[in-house]
């Protein structure tokens, strides 16, 4: 399979990659740099949604950039990946979460504008993206099948939390999202699955929890602790993908169930 990998904060580049090559992708939202490359059999289109040197914070990522610049590159799926901070104290630092749900009622941009493809009345295709749940299931299976070679813990489910950048939560707003089935927080995600989703391309997301949100550890951490546990993301996330998306194949694209009603 021909796929995308989104990488954040602290993997602005990718290892691991076998024929690595550097392109700028023109795309009608601006101008987007991927990796293409191979792991194993699988060919991979990796982009830095923050930019290298994390140039980008979350309230200024081009998501809709992004995704056409995958897109164009003809990716078949999309594995993305995030930091993220843990709102379930039974889940600790150090642990992957594969998720299986997604909490992003504002859907909106960074912009403020709303989250879709669909964005000129009466264009055709347009549309409602309807689903039962948003991410793809053989590809988390992959993904979840692979996660015990990285060393650390897993979760195999979790229900993931768009939040506005680029501070971080309140403990009334992580109490809030807590009470709304929220596993754990990111500022950068939620619009990656929308897109993906409306432009029907099977998509799985996981998260490298590096703390707790505000609120739910009994006492804080110093923020050099999460800035340690987000540079040792990069090496769990790229043994993860190492061992999963090679031995992805086309089945990994089926099971993504989308009906429009324009």
């Amino acid at each position: 399979m021909r796929i995308g990998v989104i990488t954040g904060s602290g993997s602005y580049d990718w290892p691991h990659l076998q024929g690595a090559t550097e392109l700028t992708v023109t795309t009608d939202h601006g101008e987007v740099t991927v990796t293409e490359g191979r792991l194993g059999d699988a060919e991979i289109v990796q982009l830095s949604r923050h930019g290298a040197g994390h140039h980008r914070l979350s309230s200024q990522v081009d998501h809709k950039a992004n995704l056409s610049a995958l897109l164009a590159r003809e990716a078949e799926a999309l594995v993305s990946f995030t930091v993220c901070g843990s709102l379930d104290p039974t889940v600790p630092p150090g642990s992957l979460v594969v998720f299986d749900d997604l909490y992003f009622p504002a859907n909106r941009l960074p912009d403020g504008t709303p989250c879709t493809w669909y964005d000129t009345p009466g264009a055709a295709g347009r549309g409602h993206w309807i689903f039962d749940r948003p991410f793809s299931a053989p590809l988390r299976q992959a993904l979840i099948s692979a996660a015990g070679a990285t060393g650390v813990p897993v979760v195999s489910r979790g229900v993931y939390g768009h939040v506005d950048g680029p501070r971080f939560n309140s403990r009334p707003e992580v109490a809030a999202l807590t009470a709304a089935g929220v596993s754990a927080i990111s500022q950068t995600a939620g619009p990656e699955v929308v897109l993906a989703g409306e432009a029907e391309l099977p998509m799985a997301l996981v998260g490298f929890v590096t703390d707790h949100a505000n609120g739910v550890a009994t006492e804080p951490e110093p923020v050099q602790a999460l800035l340690d546990r987000m540079a040792l993301s990069k090496d769990v996330f790229a043994t993860l993908a190492a061992h999963a998306l090679p031995a992805l194949d086309s089945t990994a694209g089926t099971g993504f169930v989308h009906r429009f009603d324009a």
